[in-house]
């Protein structure tokens, strides 16, 4: 027989309204009681009955994850992050790809927002005005963008881009290609910044040479190559990992190799960046940390609790795509 409240309260002696308060509203049963519930309710299987628990309590246990682009290989690892730390808080999220933002990212919000307990929105590049009335007052968490008055977390690679850019000095580039991200992107106005930053301290036989913006896909990149060959530039700084390898491969279709005649550094150290050949130079971000404090920010937020925006450090990665010149 499949394992219900009436099982479980009939093991213990206790009432059925004790085993479903237990579930719906933890805080008002004891402790010890709870426990015995709960070690029952594994023993015998229970499987809780969410939209039932929604009725009582208001809650679906639901959280829904908004990404910018699925077919952007920076999203899966950030969503399987995600996931795993929902699911060691029992709950579940519901994915929806936001097919690179405009209007309809705007009303899907508004649609997701009254079927879930908090939202988690990653790279969305709405104005905020817009974005803030789409939400309304579902709990809200950004990723990969800071806003403020928005609780966020984001990976801060401005270190990791100038250790980057400082490994290419050191093996002699001195014409080195800032490929620049889309607009309205947060994260490409970041890595931007950094870099420039970077360059304003630069030995003064360097130069950046700046290209963009482009979209953040394979075909920007590969249309990129030729410009940058006609910069006569010795490495490339691309936005992002799947910018990066487009270079890679448009550099190849011109008669230029990486890393013989060019350099190619990327950001992110996606999958792709580890599967190409050579392996690509990558600023490294921990996706399980960026995901995991994702969803511990928004049970904060949820809770009324204190929330702080989260910055996770990404680091630099040297690897087959950058030489010598």
């Amino acid at each position: 027989m499949k394992a219900t409240i009436y099982s479980i309260a009939t093991e213990l002696g206790i009432s059925a309204s004790t085993v479903s308060r237990a579930f719906s509203r933890p805080h008002m049963v004891n402790e010890s009681v709870r426990e015995r519930i709960m070690a029952t309710a594994t023993a015998q299987g229970y499987e809780l009955n969410r939209a039932a628990r929604g009725l009582a309590t208001g809650k679906t246990g639901l959280i829904g994850l908004v990404v910018l682009d699925i077919t952007n290989p920076f999203f899966p690892p950030l969503v399987r992050a995600i996931e795993r730390a929902a699911s060691a808080s029992d709950a579940s999220v519901l994915l929806v790809d936001a097919e690179s933002g405009g209007a309809d990212a705007a009303e899907q919000l508004r649609r997701l927002s009254g079927q879930v307990d908090g939202l988690i929105v990653a790279s969305t590049r709405l104005p905020k005005a817009v974005l803030q009335d789409a939400v309304g007052s579902t709990p809200t968490v950004l990723v990969n963008r800071a806003e403020r008055g928005i609780p966020s977390v984001v990976c801060d690679n401005s270190e990791a881009l100038r250790q980057a850019a400082d490994h290419l000095v050191t093996l002699g580039h001195r014409r080195i290609l800032l490929l620049q991200g889309p607009d309205g992107s947060w994260a490409a106005k970041q890595r931007t910044a950094a870099v420039r930053g970077w360059a304003k301290d630069a030995p003064g036989e360097v130069e950046l040479i700046e290209i963009g913006p482009v979209e953040a896909t394979f075909e920007a990149g590969w249309a990129a190559a030729s410009e940058i060959a006609a910069q006569q530039a010795t490495a490339v700084m691309a936005f992002d990992d799947f910018v990066a390898c487009g270079v890679v491969g448009g550099l190849a279709e011109i008669g230029l190799s990486v890393p013989g005649d060019v350099s190619v550094v990327g950001c992110d150290d996606v999958l792709l960046a580890r599967t190409v050949t050579p392996q690509l130079s990558t600023v490294k971000v921990d996706f399980d940390e960026l995901g995991g404090r994702a969803v511990a920010l928004l049970s904060d937020v949820s809770a009324g609790r204190t929330a702080r925006n989260v910055v996770v450090p990404g680091s630099f990665a040297p690897r087959g795509t950058t030489a010598a010149v």
